[in-house]
């Protein structure tokens, strides 16, 4: 298989005001010399990768993430940039993404990061009511919405994306229409739903059990589904992942990276890389972050994993690649993988085909393998979990 080169580098800024109750991210609290500290050390890791793995290809696009990474400053975030900028090549296109949370930006802070080649602001929301804010422990109000929303517009950016949230603690279906409805009069190009994950060791994790009360059930969070994306496809928001949906010409690219399953640069604490087919972990911890970057300055020793092998990198690109509309190319995957792992895969998503969860589509002497929307994508774990016990 030819060797691809990464074109998309995500940088994990860990800094959040407080955790929200549902978050298992690798995040940390902290003064501005902490702050500081980290972006410095950030930028060593960027010169480090570098000089192990001189890159071979243009940047295309730039994902800060995290936490919240609109809590560093205009001037940190230059810092990053100026960073990457002498090191690496960067397209004049290149998608340059920043989350933020509401409540955390202004119209002054974002020209700032609109200055500095930032296109595009990925905007925490969640939710339209206070009560449900509060009750996910966000650390913004309702209003910070709409006043962030505006100071993006003021700013001059014309690609924005807003975060939602179904399947919340006492959300009904009369408030999460509400959410959505609130959220299509914003006028985002860009909207990533997803529905409440209860994962173990967060205050959700301790507080409640899915499927428990006061959770909406199983059969209500389907029909937040089902309504998401009736609202938004009759907006003129193309479906285009299990929980994304753009305006035309406005798909997230930084994501498609991941979902075409292609390597990528990942840097910062709790961040992941894939390069030569290995998934690289960073620590999750501010201070190991800190202690590995040093050691590796110091010694040489930079992260590194066990390679994968092709059963498994077939199977992540088809958990990535079924959450896409588009689906995957038959000949594309056998062409990678050989027809041997290919059949494998293709008996075992054959079985969905009658439920009319998977359809392959022939296509200009091709076949797209697909997910039916919206049952496909509503079942989809069961057919990941399928297709890891037979590949």
């Amino acid at each position: 298989m030819s060797q691809i080169f990464p074109k998309s580098l995500y940088l994990h800024i860990p800094f959040c005001k407080r955790r929200c109750f549902y978050c298992d991210f690798a995040i940390t609290t902290g003064g501005e010399n902490l702050k500081q500290q980290y972006v410095d050390v950030l930028c060593q890791e960027i010169i480090l990768t570098v000089e192990q793995i001189p890159p071979e290809a243009t940047l295309q696009t730039i994902f800060f993430g995290g936490g919240t990474p609109s809590l560093l400053t205009v001037q940190q975030v230059a810092q990053i940039l100026e960073t990457i900028a002498t090191y690496f090549a960067i397209a004049t296109d290149a998608e340059i993404s920043l989350e933020a949370n509401a409540g955390t930006v202004g119209t002054e802070s974002l020209q700032g990061y609109r200055s500095l080649g930032i296109n595009r602001i990925s905007l925490g929301a969640q939710a339209f009511q206070q009560e449900l804010l509060d009750v996910c422990g966000r650390g913004h109000r309702v209003e910070d919405i709409y006043a962030a929303v505006d100071s993006i517009q003021k700013a001059g950016f014309e690609n924005f994306s807003l975060d939602l949230i179904s399947g919340l603690p006492h959300q009904s279906m009369t408030d999460w229409e509400y959410s959505l409805r609130s959220a299509i009069a914003l006028q985002p190009t860009h909207f990533s739903i997803y529905d409440l994950i209860v994962e173990e060791g967060t205050a959700f994790g301790k507080r409640y059990q899915a499927g428990d009360r006061p959770l909406p059930s199983e059969s209500l969070t389907v029909e937040m589904y089902l309504a998401a994306h009736r609202l938004m496809t009759a907006k003129g928001y193309e479906h285009y992942e299990i929980s994304n949906y753009a305006k035309p010409s406005y798909q997230a690219r930084h994501n498609l990276t991941y979902w075409y399953n292609q390597p990528f640069y990942g840097m910062g604490m709790g961040a992941t890389s894939y390069i030569n087919r290995q998934r690289i972990d960073r620590p999750r911890k501010i201070r190991p972050y800190f202690d590995a970057i040093a050691q590796w300055k110091s010694e040489g020793i930079g992260f590194t994993a066990p390679t994968i092998t092709p059963a498994e990198e077939l199977m992540d690109t088809l958990m990535q690649g079924l959450r896409l509309a588009e689906g995957l190319s038959l000949n594309a995957l056998i062409a990678a993988f050989g027809r041997e792992l290919c059949d494998r895969a293709c008996e075992c998503l054959e079985r969905y085909r009658d439920r009319h969860w998977v359809e392959f589509v022939e296509y200009s002497e091709d076949i797209r393998i697909m997910l039916v929307s919206p049952d496909g994508w509503l079942f989809s774990n069961i057919i990941i979990a399928d297709l890891y016990d037979n590949l």
